[in-house]
């Protein structure tokens, strides 16, 4: 059995993650080992108690993650816990050969599932009643005399009790005195609501005097809600996934519950300081399973701290807690300023002084960037998505002039329809850049890319810098309008430089002029960002 590290905070209350076991079941994730293996140790270090592995015996990786884990972490916060099901119905649990399996993952803490729910014993496992009492009593007794830790999870708990309290609660009660150290009650369909929680924690509770935990999913939108409930009416055990990841719309997130625990409940359920790297967590979490952090998550999204109307600024200015519920910093995360046509001088000095610039004594400055900021939105341009756009029309307005490497004094983009079928996209740009004229052809995926790839053929020399860029992202929009395809349209344009990421926008009637736009200011600000002077 593996070594269980120092408990860093009391057994009374335990965060338990399952996002190896039951997130990973998420549509569009596939988890390879050596992902399992980072994600346990990002886990291990943001402080969780518990990390659900997966199902050794049930499919070889399972199994391969179990020995790896062993072998390869050298867990300082959190214990690793093997999932599994109580016996089979008229097997011996020395004979179960899943059973077995779990002893041989050699975690120290074994989650049984087990039925509650009337029907599904009788329907899914083919039993009787009381032989599903006998398989949670054996199986749980037997693991606790091989010297392990259990806990058991009463799968579809909720609806169980509905049909049928009396069983439902006979299943926790020979899980307890079987020997579980706590018993989940498992909303498996996800359909309750915080109230209905609530009380049937709290009657099981009574009722059996087993330390009771919950399992919620997502399904009505309420499982932070409900896991929080289950909390109020005494639970002290809380399963969670990263970010929310689990099958169907998903599960309980980990994240909002932790930070709800310790900020709102005043409850200490990770190690000091660790709550401050929730930010890190969760967007390190979401680069292993390859989906993009949800920007609007509680607590951790990049907009979970951003503010737009004026009002809100002009208060925030005053005080952030006026419009913030907490320090964002306590969490990891940071204020924003998002600059469009509802903002007003204080959310202009918000955003210059987030971006390096005092304002405050200025207030012809800030007007004149006020209503270009205006003028700019109606004409299309969006701030609040491409920040490094404001950035250079703030500069202008602070520094009296535009921030220009290059002059332009020619561009095009051709597409060629070939005969076969194929097409070939080629883009040649005429510029002047520290007193050179600079003529640059390029072929590329697109006519974008094209004239991307023909900037950095032109400027690259003069400017080195530039070869580090990189276009990650691109999106088109048609504004409002009457005239077709003759509209207004809108690019964005996300670069990298390998540091960081940043977004600008350009706006006409061409969809290719609009793109040029962006690229122009791209280019700008990553040449600004290496701390290259412009031309003079």
């Amino acid at each position: 059995m593996t070594d269980v590290p120092e408990p860093s905070l009391s057994d009374a209350f335990h965060v338990f993650d399952t996002t190896l076991r039951d997130g990973a079941q998420r549509e569009g994730i596939n988890l390879t080992v050596a992902d399992k293996l980072t994600i346990a140790r990002h886990l291990d270090d943001y402080g969780v108690g518990f990390i659900e592995g997966g199902w050794p015996g049930a499919n070889p990786r399972d199994t391969e993650f179990f020995q790896r884990a062993r072998a390869e972490i050298d867990f300082k916060h959190a214990q690793l816990v093997a999932f599994g099901a109580t016996r089979k119905a008229g097997v011996r649990v020395e004979d179960d050969p899943q059973v077995t399996a779990l002893l041989e993952s050699e975690a120290p803490v074994v989650t049984l599932v087990a039925k509650s729910h009337v029907r599904h014993v009788e329907l899914a496992l083919r039993t009787t009643p009381e032989e599903n009492l006998a398989m949670v009593r054996d199986t749980v007794a037997y693991l606790r005399a091989q010297g392990r830790r259990v806990f058991l999870d009463c799968e579809h708990f909720f609806d169980g009790y509905a049909l049928d309290p009396a069983y439902a609660k006979e299943v926790v009660r020979t899980a307890s005195e079987a020997g579980a150290d706590v018993v989940v009650l498992c909303d498996t369909n996800g359909g309750m609501l915080p109230a209905q929680v609530s009380a049937v924690v709290r009657t099981v509770l009574a009722d059996t005097g087993a330390r009771l935990g919950i399992h919620a999913q997502d399904d009505t939108g309420c499982a932070v809600a409900n896991t929080l409930a289950a909390v109020d009416a005494g639970a002290t055990h809380v399963q969670c996934t990263a970010n929310g990841y689990g099958e169907r719309v998903g599960n309980s997130n980990l994240f909002p519950v932790v930070a709800a625990l310790e900020l709102k409940y005043g409850r200490r359920v990770l190690p000091p300081g660790k709550l401050a790297e929730t930010t890190r967590i969760s967007h390190a979490v979401a680069e292993v399973v390859n989906l993009t952090p949800s920007t609007h998550q509680p607590y951790v999204g990049v907009s979970a701290f951003a503010h737009k109307a004026g009002l809100h600024a002009s208060a925030i200015k005053v005080d952030p807690d006026l419009y913030q519920h907490i320090d964002p910093a306590l969490v990891g995360n940071s204020m924003r300023m998002l600059v469009s046509d509802m903002a007003g001088r204080a959310s202009i000095e918000l955003k210059g002084k987030e971006l390096g610039f005092d304002l405050s004594g200025d207030r012809e400055l800030v007007g004149r960037v006020v209503a270009r900021v205006k003028e700019r939105e109606l004409a299309g341009y969006t701030y609040e998505a491409a920040d490094a756009s404001f950035e250079l029309l703030l500069r202008e307005e602070v520094e009296g002039r535009p921030r220009r490497y290059f002059e332009v004094e020619s561009w095009r983009a051709i597409v060629e329809d070939r005969p076969d079928g194929t097409h070939a996209n080629e883009a040649t740009v005429k510029l002047w850049a520290k007193g050179e004229r600079l003529v640059a052809t390029a072929e590329g995926n697109g006519p974008v890319h094209a004239l991307d790839r023909a900037l950095r053929v032109a400027l690259e020399r003069i400017y080195p810098q530039l070869a580090g860029l990189e276009l990650v992202d691109y999106k088109v929009r048609i504004l409002e309008g009457r005239l077709g395809t003759g509209s207004t349209t809108r690019v964005l344009v996300s670069t990298s430089d390998g540091q960081g990421e940043w977004s600008t926008v350009g706006v006409a009637e061409n969809v290719i002029a609009a793109s040029w736009q962006a690229l122009d200011d791209a280019y700008a600000y990553g040449l600004t960002r290496a701390g290259v002077e412009p031309q003079e």
